[in-house]
């Protein structure tokens, strides 16, 4: 059994030390034994259109028209969405838009509330 720390990218187990960093064989991600717990979250902080830091709760408001896509229905400027939540992917940001329903948005368009 490895001794080695999981892979901070995708949770395997299956880490390998290759001269002076970690390597996981699954996902290809390489760090430093010394790299910290915060260097990983800051890779992790989500930003709005102006800079600020975005967390699950936060309340944004839409800065640009934005279709739904397979649908006629548009988001518009100034819409406020409450209790977001934020994920991985392209698509930063999931919430619930009144009127439309769950919808996943890029937190380049919107800033918060």
């Amino acid at each position: 059994m490895s001794t080695f720390p999981p892979c901070p990218q995708c949770s395997s187990e299956y880490t390998y030390q290759d001269n002076d960093q970690f390597v996981c064989p699954e996902c290809g991600h390489e760090w430093s034994p010394n790299s910290s717990k915060e260097a990983v979250e800051q890779e992790k902080t989500v930003r709005d259109a102006h800079g600020n830091v975005l967390q699950d709760g936060d309340s944004v408001t839409v800065i640009k028209d934005l279709k739904v896509k397979g649908s006629s229905l548009v988001v518009k400027v100034g819409t406020k969405v409450k209790g977001i939540r934020l994920v991985e992917g392209d698509h930063d940001i999931d919430c619930k838009i009144e009127g439309i329903g769950a919808m996943q948005l890029k937190s380049e368009f919107v800033k918060k509330a």
